[in-house]
């Protein structure tokens, strides 16, 4: 589809996408029939394959029943049946490192972790079509609450906590850290190997060593947030789980390649938390985007085009240092894929200024740009982002898998910024927009 054609299916697309839907349920009175049958769209895989031209999709108690070519498979009597002739259906995108936490507007502040707040930041995710978001870290009780509610048919996307980041500093006090997050029952324990750029105090290896140890003592996966080539290699040796984010200070080098794929040890490269560092100097081109400004108050785009603000912003020697830290990440994106390590969809969206649900569809075309191609994006925002996250019942359109799905005007395995043509969203098979 040519480019200026596809930004008007894009735009059209963006503000019919949050409309509300007429004769919608109100939030939480969720009505599911016992079987909706979706027809006629090209059904897209968790694989970022094509699995069927004209497909048909059977939902069934929130998860999908029968799926194929349509000819192949029986509408069940009684059923209600969905048109989607002409669409491209794929499986909800998955965010394996965001946060779902106390951020209201440009204020973060524990007072805003409650549970109104949490259902409004994941039904933002859920219109974008991000219909999982693992938060890796600021969870309590009311995110692991919200965590155990995931499950069936959804007015918001689904949850996965690390509960509170480990920040101990010695052995000892990291493995009782740990024990106290480890009563969350979280789903990973999330540390931060990191200065700053030399501004803070790094957490020690043998700390982080005593995390990751106590971490898999208790049956849990370790998240770590890295920033140097050295640390990524060190504490994929100690046993670490899952990158957080990209290397960001050097090419990654064939050790940690090695490293990581023998230790199926997966990486989020997070491009969109580097670009947040800075983007906010000038104008982003992205505020005159109508897909992102739909989804944002328009108090929270005035505040970032304040030039007081703009004035308190990173010195330009910081700026140009996370400059050359996004171009060296994505540079990394790219070799480390081309090794075969496994890269998931995370973008660190939560905190002030990086936007839950956009930022997922822009991180992915700065991995695009990075030289990634559609159906790798496809592959790793779904498929490959729900394998990286222990998430067996979702990113992909399968048998048993919750309905999780984005039903789209345009086809992401040709551009994929068509992600962001979305016409509905389901989760469980229930319509959120």
């Amino acid at each position: 589809m040519p480019s200026n054609r596809l930004a008007a299916v894009l735009a059209i697309a963006a503000l019919a996408a949050f409309l509300p839907e007429v004769g919608s349920t109100s939030p939480g009175q969720a009505t599911v029939s016992p079987a909706t049958v979706f027809r006629g769209a090209r059904i897209v895989s968790g694989q970022g394959s094509v699995l069927a031209e004209r497909g048909t999709v059977v939902v069934r108690d929130g998860r999908i029943a029968a799926i194929g070519a349509g000819d192949a498979i029986a509408t069940p009597g009684g059923a209600a049946v969905v048109d989607l002739a002409g669409r491209t259906v794929i499986p909800g995108l998955i965010n394996a490192h965001g946060h779902v936490a106390d951020t209201l507007g440009l204020e973060a502040n524990p007072r805003f972790y409650t549970e109104s707040n949490l259902v409004r930041q994941l039904r933002l995710y859920a219109r974008y079509g991000v219909t999982t978001v693992v938060s890796l870290g600021g969870d309590g009780e009311i995110g692991r609450q919200m965590r155990d509610a995931s499950v069936g048919p959804l007015d918001r996307a689904r949850l996965r906590i690390a509960g509170p980041v480990v920040t101990a500093t010695t052995p000892e006090a990291a493995r009782q850290q740990v024990d106290r997050v480890a009563a969350l029952q979280p789903d990973f324990i999330k540390i931060r190997v990191d200065d700053n750029l030399g501004t803070t105090r790094k957490m020690p290896l043998e700390a982080a060593r005593a995390v990751i140890d106590q971490a898999h003592a208790h049956g849990i996966r370790v998240a770590a947030h890295i920033f140097y080539l050295d640390d990524a290699k060190a504490l994929v040796k100690a046993g670490a789980d899952f990158l957080a984010h990209s290397v960001r200070d050097q090419p990654v080098d064939a050790e940690l390649m090695e490293l990581m794929k023998s230790r199926k040890v997966c990486l989020s490269p997070t491009l969109t938390r580097e670009l947040s560092t800075f983007v906010y100097e000038t104008e982003p081109d992205f505020f005159s985007d109508p897909f992102f400004l739909n989804g944002v108050e328009s108090s929270v785009v005035a505040a970032l085009r304040d030039p007081a603000r703009r004035n308190r912003t990173p010195s330009s020697d910081i700026a140009y240092r996370y400059k050359a830290a996004l171009d060296e990440a994505s540079a990394n994106v790219k070799r480390l894929h081309e090794a075969g390590v496994e890269i998931a969809l995370g973008t660190d969206t939560g905190p002030p200024g990086r936007f839950q649900g956009y930022f997922e569809h822009l991180e992915l075309e700065l991995m695009a740009r990075a030289g990634l191609s559609p159906a790798e994006l496809v592959r790793l925002a779904t498929g490959g982002a729900a394998s990286c996250a222990g998430l067996p019942d979702a990113g992909d359109l399968a048998v048993g898998r919750w309905a999780d799905f984005v039903v789209l005007t345009a086809n992401p395995l040709v551009d994929i910024r068509a992600t962001r043509a979305i016409e509905s969203v389901w989760i469980g098979g229930r319509r959120v927009q």
